[in-house]
């Protein structure tokens, strides 16, 4: 996966923003540079990706009442009110859920 593009919206997950604030807090405390940090978010980005291209293999259908939705600078949000997702084991019921959707082929090495 080496040069390929990554999205950075994976830092705004709760794993992410533990990363984040435990960086800032390395950073603060002068544990870490500032560029060590940005380094260890940037492989933080790419190895969500690669996480998640290559080792969940699970679907699940969603049903809900579309509240909102928006599509700018190649990403769709979504905010879905009651929404069930459902797969092969679970089903679950969410009175409001946000979905953030990227266009995979934006994470497609550039052709020369």
């Amino acid at each position: 996966m080496q040069g390929m593009a990554t999205f950075e919206l994976y830092r705004r997950s709760t794993i992410g923003n533990c990363l984040t604030e435990t960086l800032d807090e390395l950073v603060s405390s002068g544990a870490v540079s500032p560029e060590l940090a940005i380094q260890v978010l940037l492989q933080f980005d790419k190895s969500m990706t690669e996480a998640l291209e290559m080792q969940v293999k699970s679907k699940v259908n969603v049903k809900g009442h579309l509240h909102t939705y928006r599509f700018c600078d190649n990403v769709w949000t979504f905010i879905l009110t009651d929404a069930t997702f459902k797969s092969e084991e679970i089903q679950e019921t969410l009175g409001k859920v946000k979905i953030v959707a990227c266009d995979s082929k934006l994470l497609q090495p550039q052709q020369p």
